[in-house]
């Protein structure tokens, strides 16, 4: 591409707030969950919106560049169809980890719902910069990669988020989708100073940013994106337009939608945010990394991560996500009090998503289902995405002969078998699902 897409301010467009954006002003344009698009079938509010020339960024959350295998071909490709569908001049995806184990460290896999951040060592940046690579040779468009917001931290890191972040780009040329509600996070949970993070940033990669909401409880702030923004968010994104001027930014909003007339003052503080900084206009284009050449610079050049560092990370990564997950002990180096609120988060994240995913589970057990879910959460990880969560759950549910009530458990069992099985699990199936949750715990 020869120029930045300069793409002015924008707003995360979602389902239930669809007819919401259709009809705000200065809307310069939308980004829209990768995953929950179809390319075949654009839903109507955002086909609408494509013909009136509002462009359509796709943002994937499931690619999970972070982890130590190399990233899944089949998800790349529907990345890209779905960047070709949208006529989309860039996608993005995040700096994180989003499931760990398998061939790698000889384990179960398992899936976080979430994302997770990566240690900042030199052995998890070559197999992010490697699988960054491979992401953007596998994408039509130009890829930009988001920093995210953390409850924890790793042991033993090496470099800060902006120096870490700088050397991937240098690495690869990849572009930064920089999260300022993110930033303002890690300052709280991790006391990181996000002015020192955007002096270390190489600011003229930014594709474009992110403002959004949270809160703080216990004294950890929460990226809920279910919130009004901030103003210490705000205050970053003044700290950034002072350094350059980003070519987009983007409110997200992910739930407990407000009012059209409360968006859109949320959109026009932005908007003042961004006007009032006085910073130089340094934004560079937009453009996917040079091939490396043969004489390439060891900086230049992306040095492949050997199986033996994937392995490393790996083992790294599958024990941590056990502890969150699947209840294994902490490993070595870890604030435990600060991975417990982090599996709260996650099981929490799950019962809220798998009672949209499946609405009738709520329905069947009422008042009953948020705890009877945490509590089968707390050593039952996800196998392969929420729907599958709520099979998982259900089953767990009928093996414990729950619900007592017989109408609902006759419910519950009709769910089930529609959507997993002709019959309910039975003591064959307890035994194997018990056998399963020893060798996840281990």
């Amino acid at each position: 591409m020869n120029g930045t897409p300069q793409l002015g301010i924008g707003i995360g467009w979602r389902p239930e707030i669809a007819d919401t954006i259709e009809g705000l002003s200065g809307v310069d344009w939308v980004e829209a969950v990768a995953e929950n698009v179809c390319p075949g079938h654009l839903p109507d509010a955002l086909v609408r919106l494509r013909e009136r020339g509002v462009t359509v960024v796709p943002h994937g959350v499931s690619l999970g560049l972070g982890g130590a295998d190399r990233p899944d071909a089949r998800r790349l490709a529907d990345l890209a169809a779905r960047a070709e569908a949208l006529g989309a001049p860039l996608v993005t995806e995040h700096i994180a980890f989003v499931r760990a184990g398998g061939a790698l460290t000889a384990s179960p896999v398992l899936e976080a719902g979430h994302l997770l951040p990566v240690p900042r060592t030199r052995d998890a940046l070559r197999v992010l910069c490697e699988n960054v690579r491979i992401a953007q040779d596998s994408l039509p468009v130009p890829l930009a990669v988001e920093n995210i917001a953390a409850l924890i931290a790793w042991p033993g890191e090496e470099m800060s988020e902006g120096q870490f972040l700088a050397e991937l780009v240098e690495r690869t040329g990849v572009r930064l989708l920089i999260d300022v509600a993110n930033l303002h996070t890690n300052h709280v949970n991790r006391g990181e100073d996000p002015v020192k993070a955007l002096d270390e940033l190489p600011v003229e990669a930014i594709a474009y940013v992110h403002v959004a909401g949270g809160l703080e409880r216990d004294g950890v702030w929460h990226d809920t994106h279910a919130h009004p923004v901030t103003r210490p968010v705000l205050d970053i994104l003044a700290e950034l337009r002072a350094r350059v001027s980003p070519p987009g930014v983007l409110l997200e909003r992910d739930d407990n939608f407000p009012h059209a007339a409360e968006l859109a003052g949320e959109l026009t503080a932005i908007r003042e945010t961004v006007t009032a900084g006085a910073g130089p206009d340094r934004a560079l284009p937009v453009r996917g990394p040079e091939p490396v050449r043969d004489d390439a610079s060891p900086v230049e050049a992306v040095e492949a991560a050997g199986d033996d560092v994937r392995a490393r990370v790996g083992l790294e990564q599958a024990a941590l996500l056990s502890t969150l997950v699947a209840g294994s002990p902490v490993p070595e180096g870890f604030d435990a009090r600060r991975l417990e609120v982090q599996s709260r988060a996650l099981a929490a994240k799950r019962a809220d998503v798998v009672a949209k995913v499946a609405p009738e589970l709520p329905e069947i057990l009422g008042d009953g289902y948020r705890a009877a879910f945490l509590a089968y959460a707390r050593t039952g990880p996800m196998r392969g995405g929420y729907r599958r969560d709520a099979l998982d759950f259900a089953e767990h549910l009928l093996i414990a002969g729950r619900p007592e009530e017989g109408a609902a458990r006759r419910r519950l069992t009709l769910w089930w078998e529609e959507r997993a099985a002709p019959r309910p699990p039975r003591r064959a199936t307890r035994l194997v699902r018990a056998a399963r949750a020893v060798l996840v715990g281990k």
